[in-house]
């Protein structure tokens, strides 16, 4: 008598998988890449698209565990980067990356979140125009001073005899009806609103011509050339993480950023989400139709070519060593915006 087995070869692949997973294997399971992206202040709206990409699953997605590292005034996540302890870094401007051509480390923009600093002249309701704010006192701090200002000075006409040390303390701004402040456009704002109990005048220089972009996605150079994939993934999922907290439910992602910094209040968080989309700090000129993170040649030579003038760079540097539009510029998620 023969022995029937008609199930036998087409059941073998199923048996296999049965015992590679009694073996603790799961072939069906897809690699996840590890990645850490360490921001340079703590957890704050400014940072809520990457919050956002956590908690929503796009960097699952795109097969990414992604970790945030919060910088603050303890740490410097920067300096992590080029040595390889996180794969990602949430830079300021564009400043940042011309130094890091001048002093030779091996780390290059991707993408940039913001297509608008925030960087803000904070002054009190009776300054009509920008111009006015040159005969006002002026508290900048001594980053400011060496940066921005001097574009101020070259540009515009502005003193440093007008200025003094800016302490990220509104009370002397608020006492001194005479003067004006620096600050960021989503937050120092709230602060002189509870303290001072008036509105004040705001006037953000990437209007006034402070072209550069800010929030950046830097990497090191060797990452980009090694594994383009991996980048390109991380920018993207980021990109869709933007226009998920501007445009969606930003809810879980608040709650984490209130959990990274539980000094972060819901109304805090608020004045600056509205302040991110009322000036356009996001998602506005080119990002309209490159989509998020879109950078160009022409608006970073503008900000280099002012810099120069300012004397705040050096002119012979090669600055196109600071960025690549390899990543951005393709669209991403632009059909998510509302």
């Amino acid at each position: 008598m023969r022995l029937r087995l008609p199930c036998l070869r087409s059941c073998l692949p199923a048996l296999a998988v049965l015992a590679l997973t009694a073996l603790g294997f799961t072939p069906e399971a897809k690699a996840v890449d590890k990645v850490t992206f360490g921001t340079n202040w703590v957890a704050q709206a400014e940072h809520g698209g990457f919050y956002q990409a956590v908690v929503d699953g796009t960097y699952a997605k795109y097969g990414l565990d992604v970790t945030i590292v919060p910088g603050g005034p303890q740490a410097n996540n920067r300096l992590l980067l080029p040595v390889g302890k996180i794969d990602f870094y949430m830079g300021a401007n564009m400043l940042q990356a011309f130094s890091s051509v001048v002093e030779g480390i091996p780390t290059i923009i991707v993408a940039a979140m913001f297509q608008k600093d925030p960087q803000v002249l904070i002054a009190h309701p009776d300054v009509a125009t920008f111009e006015d704010l040159k005969t006002r006192t002026l508290f900048i701090s001594k980053e400011g001073l060496a940066s921005y200002y001097q574009w101020l000075v070259a540009d515009f006409g502005f003193s440093e005899n007008q200025v003094k040390p800016y302490t990220f303390n509104a009370a002397p701004f608020l006492a001194d009806k005479n003067s004006a402040m620096q600050g960021y456009i989503t937050s120092e704002p709230y602060a002189v609103e509870k303290q001072g109990g008036f509105k004040p005048k705001l006037f953000l220089l990437a209007d006034q011509g402070f072209d550069t972009y800010s929030t950046t996605i830097e990497t090191r150079t060797e990452l980009v050339k090694r594994n383009p994939d991996l980048v390109q993934r991380f920018v993207d999922a980021s990109i869709i993480g933007w226009y998920n907290y501007l445009y969606g439910d930003n809810t879980k992602a608040n709650d984490l950023i209130k959990r990274d910094n539980p000094e972060m209040t819901d109304e805090m968080i608020a004045f600056s989400i509205d302040k991110l989309k009322e000036f356009g700090i996001v998602d506005s000129g080119e990002a309209k139709t490159l989509g998020i993170g879109a950078m160009t040649d022409a608006k970073i030579k503008s900000f280099f070519d002012k810099m120069a003038r300012a004397k705040v760079v050096d002119p012979t540097i090669d600055y196109t060593k600071s960025y690549t539009l390899q990543f951005v510029d393709k669209g991403v998620g632009k059909e998510l915006a509302k």
